[in-house]
């Protein structure tokens, strides 16, 4: 009699009870195997991308805006694709709504390119994670691990070394001529205190007297000076 009323209330509620667990609207409750694999999955994307953000980004950048924006994009990234790729869905719709993120967002301010670069690298890395079922976890710790050794490397002063760069507006117009160069880059670096090893001349004002210069030095620090290149504010 018992079992007779709890098949008619597993009936009502679409819930049956089956050798893997639970079943409910025709969805498992709990499948542990699911489970732990979203998990472990999930702590190794996050790893990763907090790796490469925290020790290679943010040092040079210190942005936290967009270590908030990389950490979440990867969090939001690598859930989607991960749960995404129970359902059948096309990898180009899923490519195509990231994109449509992307573009909602940040078409109204310009992204400096190496955050975009982070960004890619971000999303690429939650793709490989969340799609990568069929390949065996050595090579997709690899695959992480040679996200993390390039990145090192192109970041690293040794391989790459980063040379600043600042636009200046110069009133002494006389000292812009090819003949004068010298002359003019002493002028800079008693002026500005910056070991500038480079100048290129742009535009010039012959009725303000004054040109546009673009000055290339060695910074003291390895942080990236986002205002560098800003001749005016809006």
């Amino acid at each position: 009699m018992n079992q007779e009323i709890d098949q008619e209330i597993a009936n009502t509620y679409s819930v049956e009870a089956t050798t893997d667990g639970l079943v409910l609207w025709g969805s498992p409750v709990f499948d542990s195997f699911s489970f732990w694999l979203l998990l472990i999955r999930f702590a190794f994307n996050l790893l990763i991308c907090w790796v490469i953000i925290q020790h290679f980004y943010y040092p040079k950048a210190r942005r936290k805006d967009y270590y908030f924006t990389f950490m979440l994009f990867s969090v939001a990234v690598f859930l989607l694709i991960f749960l995404m790729d129970r359902v059948s869905i096309a990898l180009g719709f899923a490519l195509g709504l990231f994109a449509i993120f992307g573009i909602i967002r940040y078409r109204t301010e310009t992204v400096p390119i190496r955050e975009m670069t982070y960004l890619f690298v971000v999303i690429g890395i939650s793709l490989i994670n969340g799609l990568a079922s069929g390949i065996s976890y050595a090579e997709l710790i690899l695959a992480n691990l040679l996200f993390i050794v390039v990145i090192w490397a192109m970041e690293s002063n040794k391989l790459l070394k980063h040379t600043s760069c600042k636009i200046i507006l110069y009133e002494k117009i006389q000292l812009v001529t090819p003949e004068r160069y010298e002359d003019m880059i002493t002028d800079l670096k008693e002026r500005t205190g910056l070991d500038i090893t480079k100048v290129e001349v742009g535009h010039i004002d012959f009725l303000r007297d004054t040109a546009y210069i673009k000055v290339y030095y060695n910074s003291i620090s390895n942080e990236i000076n986002t205002i560098d290149t800003t001749t005016r504010f809006s």
